[in-house]
């Protein structure tokens, strides 16, 4: 699964994972399992019969399920959520033995009570059930798009259990042969591939398909509905020996836009083949789009994508392929890592997501270098450090023992910080060697499960090198982060670890392993640091650089000369060494370090880089103090000098023309720079002229110009408009986004909406009601108005006073356990305290997403801190001229 690509909403994947449906009666079960079933059934095979008539309200299954009972018995425990079970029994032979079905707990974990006892042994059990359709991307769910219904699944993590009985862990692997009875006509994928459709006298069709291959039932997929589908083959290659079929499948909305997916996926899936050395591991292969997928996910044979992911027109922007070939290299590579060997419990999903997410941008640099792509895994693993370092937190490899820690699970430390000591450990190691160890434990455990651990020694067992699991399990098993202060002694320096800690902060010290890369000009050296201080023998040279790539997971910190030296050649920093040193030179200004005017000094001196994310990462940083309320009412004058001074220099000599395809003959890295410039010059430096130019080209895109306004730059036209046209405007921004089904479009113009300022604005959309707007575009709405300076405390004190009524709905969970994210902004021990009061209590409650929760409110306490600390400081810093 992908979580990030459209965050904070991706964590609409799991929204009903505890939702409750009223019709169903839950008994509690003081003797059930809380979390992972017990060996008492081991199942051995599905067989599933759904009748999916995507328009109803509900579906119709038919469910059995093989298994290998341990010992004779009355009872036992399994999964079923929010299913109306009409029918079950256990066969035997030929003794059927009847038994009632109890949902004992909101998670939904099941109870079988038999009438008799069942044998020890082989077993079949058999149930008739009506399950209800989801709204949002979870469980077995349905959409209206236009004017026709479709289905999809969405299973990770525990969602299967809400489309049928099952053993849904990760570590049960089994095939499924699954059947679907649907209206003529439909288009039915799942994991295999179809055998047949079979006419039924009820004017019916019947899709039956192969069974699969073994999988646990989160990687199961079934979606049915008037699709389009178009099919290919992919080439042979050394690791195949004969053409793969493959295909994309689409909403009637999507059906021109099909073919960048169709083009590009044989290229990526080939690259793939070659890395792991053996070939695709199923039997065919499905890319699937949806409009309400706020993510990916690596179903074996039949990945599913947000439409606006995979579906890409001819002026798709430099960040859209980039996105496109990230995500799908993500997934992709899942189907090995993942699908081939699963995870054995829930603790270890961290491994297919961290590896996933490093191969995601790896193959996708591969795949196009010229977007510059491997950049962005840098970037989201120093992203994931300001979580890391709260003393609020968890390891990457966490014990889950409960149902309701699962969905924690896949959160930034997962993906970011995961998947940058992948990149780290693969790093010092060497390509071919981590490459050796990868495919070494694909060998050990094809379509089976493996642990952390298992994996950790195939990677020591290839690479011959012990001490490489002390430096994973350093990064893996403790939380935090190291940060490596670097200090000149003569021809040496000394480099002294400790745990990175926020001004305010204190959190207990730790020691790690660290694979430590250092630069002195061009001269590289590499070191396992595992002492609190070591002494390193250095060429002499100017320039100390010690995060080599920046590649490694730690924070570093300099003398004031070593930083300035470090900082005059920023415009010369490869892409992961200009991150880096972004990152660690903030850091130490949140420890209370760095003054406010070495990152002012570097934000101009890093503008000059010709990557786009090193050039403007230190600007979007400076911005992030006007959105947490570090510039005071004073100081915007000031700021918005400053932000011009900068970055309008820098778009000037670009050259803007905000019609499409205008800049079309620019290199990629050339496109999306001016792209991402644009917000800082029109939003925070309130350039007249940009924002003038904008505001036309989105007026006339509004009347019906579609080629006036770049895909690049409609978010930032459309929130001019926003901005200065208030609610009329936003009246007719909100319309076009609920007509839409382009996804750039109705994401850009309801982001706009919500970026306007206005407080009559703020209480329009926060107050909305119309039946056009899904679960995924009202969060985006509350997000952004929350998010918004101008009218962050009017919607902070709207969902506060609405809090109950929000957490009551069937996607409860997913507003309990990340509405909370939202207050982010905020800033102060006081507002924390006030959060924590209205809120605190639901979340203790539900005991879902309190990890989430505590970590919001200590950043807001933090920022409190920060403020008291430096604002003299910041705003002496912006007023003071180049």
């Amino acid at each position: 699964m992908r979580t990030g690509i459209l965050l904070p909403f991706a964590a609409l994947l799991s929204t009903a994972a505890f939702a409750q449906s009223t019709a169903t009666r839950v008994v509690p079960d003081p003797d059930a399992p809380k979390g992972r079933l017990s060996d008492a059934a081991v199942p051995k095979a599905y067989r599933l019969d759904l009748t999916i008539l995507p328009e109803s309200d509900g579906f119709d299954g038919h469910d059995e399920i093989d298994v290998i009972l341990k010992d004779r018995t009355t009872r036992l425990y399994l999964h079923g959520r929010d299913l109306a079970v009409s029918k079950i029994f256990a066969r035997v032979g030929k003794t059927i033995v009847p038994a009632t079905f109890t949902q004992v707990d909101a998670t939904g974990t099941a109870r079988l009570d038999f009438a008799s006892a069942v044998p020890k042994g082989a077993a079949t059990l058999v149930f008739a059930y009506r399950g209800k359709f989801g709204d949002d991307a979870s469980g077995l769910h349905h959409v209206k798009v236009a004017d026709r219904w479709y289905s999809w699944t969405q299973f990770e993590s525990i969602d299967a259990r809400a489309a049928f009985p099952a053993f849904d862990e990760p570590g049960f692997k089994q095939p499924f042969t699954v059947t679907v009875t649907t209206h003529p006509g439909m288009t039915v994928v799942s994991n295999s591939p179809q055998t047949g459709i079979v006419k039924g006298g009820n004017g019916l069709e019947t899709h039956r398909f192969a069974p699969t291959k073994p999988l646990p039932t989160y990687l199961v997929a079934i979606d049915t509905g008037p699709f389009v589908r178009q099919s290919g083959t992919i080439a042979p290659t050394p690791e195949r020996a004969h053409a793969m079929p493959f295909g994309a499948v689409a909403t009637q909305a999507q059906k021109d836009k099909m073919g960048y997916v169709m083009a590009e996926t044989p290229r990526i899936v080939s690259l793939l083949e070659n890395y792991f050395g053996q070939p695709f591991p199923f039997p065919k292969l499905d890319q699937i789009g949806s409009p309400i997928m706020p993510g990916a996910m690596e179903n074996a044979g039949a990945d599913t994508y947000g439409d606006g992911i995979i579906f890409l027109d001819r002026n798709a922007t430099t960040s859209d392929k980039q996105a496109f070939g990230m995500v799908v290299s993500h997934e992709l590579a899942h189907q090995w890592f993942g699908d081939l060997v699963s995870p054995a419990w829930w603790s270890d999903i961290w491994l297919n997501e961290s590896f996933a997410n490093w191969m995601g941008y790896r193959i996708g640099n591969e795949w196009r270098p010229e977007l510059g792509i491997g950049v962005g895994a840098l970037a989201e693993g120093f992203g994931a450090m300001n979580t890391d370092a709260l003393e609020v937190g968890r390891p990457i490899h966490q014990p889950i023992t409960e149902n309701s820690q699962i969905d924690g699970a896949f959160d930034s430390i997962t993906y970011g910080k995961g998947g940058q000591v992948v990149a780290m450990i693969a790093a010092y190691l060497g390509d071919d060697r981590f490459k050796a160890g990868v495919r070494l434990h694909l060998q050990r455990h094809a379509y089976g499960n493996a642990t952390s651990e298992q994996f950790f020694q195939s990677i020591a067992d290839a690479a011959h090198d012990p001490k490489v699991l002390a430096a994973l399990t350093s990064f893996v098993d403790q939380q935090g982060v190291p940060v490596i202060d670097v200090r000149r002694d003569g021809g040496k320096f000394t480099a002294t670890q400790a745990r990175y800690a926020f001004l305010g902060s204190n959190p207990p010290p730790l020691r790690w392993t660290i694979p430590f890369c250092v630069r002195v000009d061009t001269s590289k050296q590499c070191t396992l640091l595992d002492a609190k201080t070591t002494t390193v023998t250095v060429s002499d040279g100017r320039v100390l650089m010690p995060n080599v790539g920046g590649t490694g997971y730690y924070r570093f910190d300099l003398s004031p000369a070593d930083w300035q030296a470090l900082i005059a050649t920023a415009a010369t920093l490869s892409p992961g060494e200009a991150v880096a040193t972004t990152d660690s030179l903030w850091a130490s200004f949140r420890a209370g370090k760095a003054p406010a005017a070495w990152l002012i000094a570097e934000a101009r001196a890093m503008a000059a880089n010709p990557d786009a994310a090193a050039s403007i990462g230190p600007g979007e940083r400076i911005a992030g103090w006007r959105s947490r309320g570090l510039i005071a009412p004073a100081s915007l004058p000031a700021y918005r000098s400053l932000m011009a001074s900068i970055y309008t220099p820098q778009l000037t000599r670009l050259g803007f023309d905000p019609a499409v395809g205008a800049h079309a003959t620019d290199d990629p890295g050339r496109q999306d720079l001016r792209h991402k410039l644009i917000g800082l010059v029109a939003d925070d430096a309130r350039d007249p002229a940009v924002r003038a130019k904008l505001a036309s080209a989105a007026n006339r895109f509004l009347g019906g110009d579609t080629a006036a306004l770049d895909p690049g730059f409609l978010a930032n036209g459309l929130t001019v408009l926003a901005q200065d046209g208030g609610l009329p405007v936003v009246r007719t921004l909100i319309e076009r986004a609920l007509a839409s089904e382009d996804a750039t479009v109705r994401s850009s113009a309801l982001a706009a909406a919500a970026a306007s300022g206005h407080a009559d604005v703020a209480t329009y959309l926060l107050t909305l009601d119309d039946k056009r707007l899904r679960g995924f575009d009202r969060l985006q709405l509350i997000f952004g108005v929350v998010g918004t300076v101008e009218t962050r405390d009017l919607g902070t004190d709207w969902v506060l006073a609405n809090y109950d009524q929000l957490i009551a709905g069937a996607n409860g969970v997913f507003i309990t356990s990340r509405l909370p994210s939202a207050f982010v902004t905020q800033c102060g021990a006081d507002r924390a305290a006030r959060i924590d009061a209205k809120v605190g209590p639901a979340v203790r409650k539900a005991n879902v997403g309190l990890l989430a929760y505590q970590r919001a409110l200590e950043a807001i306490r933090l920022c409190g801190t920060l403020r008291i600390a430096k604002e003299a400081e910041i705003a002496a810093a912006v007023a003071k001229p180049a």
